[in-house]
């Protein structure tokens, strides 16, 4: 029997909406005998037509002028969350820890971005905890009284008096903040610092002589955060802590998000930064290295392909990796949704980095 076509043609007056947000049933016509053609009219209606071929039935034609279900906004909409069910499985119950910092909480935009995100993933499920610096807040109320910010090779230099505005801003200003938002935007956000029920335990850096009162975090005892994490809550904290007299210390964020992920036994570590991630070329934005284990990292350590203020963040995602963190990324938190493209997407946004054996982690870093 000859085969006959059929023609089915659907006009919208609702703009067309990316190929990219069609489900796999829309994008798969293409590889079969249906092709599925686009087309702007002069009105700017868009127009879809699509052509199947059949061994039985005579030539029709239907034409519709309202609405197609299968193009409205809301179908879009449940296509992607469908779409998005094996990633939920994935990590549902899983705790995921953020660093947040850099443009991502300098921008109200791109903060907004990254709550909203944060309340997503745990409505649906996974168990976020998010730890937070502020350094632009601490030089903007050091300036307010007078005092002037001071470096030391990329770290802060922290005198007594630094070290009490820096605990005034982080703990009693962008944490309180931060927990407002979080609360505004859903969820259930807790705010703590590392001295909150022994949290973090400090010790002063090796360069103290230089640095002040800068820390490292020397135990971590996450018995008041643990309850919070599986009740549901956000908890949010600020990278201050203090060492066994109760001195306080400043401690780099992104060294406490690795710890605690660490003593969490999180699933995934996240590091929000100002760039793309781990760069093959450091002058070639477009050179990404999407996923990589440590043994590579080491080598591009080597290479001084990984230098400056990428060093520290690669090696507090090693620490954590060595300690059971199953992947740690650094990714771009100066794109909208960074968080959901890391984690609800298969090719993420940033760098992955992998972990290995620990005997092998043993032999490269001398790590315990």
């Amino acid at each position: 029997m000859a085969a006959a076509s059929k023609t089915l043609n659907l006009s919208s007056s609702t703009s067309p909406i990316s190929s990219s947000f069609l489900s796999p049933t829309l994008r798969n016509l293409k590889r079969s005998n249906l092709s599925f053609l686009l087309s702007r009219s002069a009105s700017n209606n868009a127009s879809f037509s699509i052509r199947a071929t059949s061994l039985s039935s005579p030539t029709t034609h239907i034409t519709a002028t309202s609405t197609s279900q299968s193009e409205s906004p809301d179908r879009f909409r449940v296509d992607i969350l469908s779409e998005s069910l094996p990633y939920i499985q994935k990590f549902r119950g899983k705790t995921i820890v953020v660093k947040y910092g850099g443009a991502a909480m300098k921008v109200p935009e791109l903060k907004a971005s990254v709550v909203s995100d944060l309340v997503l993933l745990s409505c649906v499920g996974l168990r976020p905890v998010l730890v937070h610096g502020g350094g632009p807040e601490i030089n903007h109320w050091l300036q307010l009284l007078n005092i002037q910010p001071l470096f030391h090779e990329g770290l802060r230099v922290t005198d007594a008096k630094t070290m009490e505005i820096v605990s005034m801003v982080l703990v009693g200003k962008v944490n309180k903040d931060l927990v407002s938002l979080i609360n505004k935007a859903g969820a259930t956000a807790v705010g703590l610092s590392g001295m909150d029920g022994r949290l973090l335990m400090a010790r002063p850096t090796p360069n103290s002589a230089h640095l002040g009162f800068v820390g490292e975090v020397s135990r971590v005892d996450s018995t008041i955060l643990q309850p919070l994490v599986d009740n549901g809550h956000i908890p949010v904290i600020a990278s201050v802590a203090a060492d066994e007299s109760g001195q306080s210390y400043n401690i780099n964020a992104d060294t406490v998000a690795g710890e605690l992920a660490a003593a969490l036994g999180a699933e995934k570590l996240i590091l929000l930064t100002d760039v793309a991630g781990i760069l093959e070329n450091r002058d070639d934005p477009k050179s990404l290295v999407k996923e990589i284990d440590i043994k590579g990292v080491k080598k591009m350590i080597a290479e001084k392909k990984v230098a400056g203020g990428m060093i520290p963040k690669v090696n507090c995602c090693v620490r954590s990796l060595a300690q059971g963190v199953r992947t740690a990324s650094i990714i771009d938190g100066r794109v909208h949704h960074s968080l959901l493209h890391e984690i609800m997407s298969e090719e993420g946004i940033g760098t992955m980095i992998t972990g290995m054996s620990l005997w092998i982690l043993w032999t490269i870093f001398g790590l315990s």
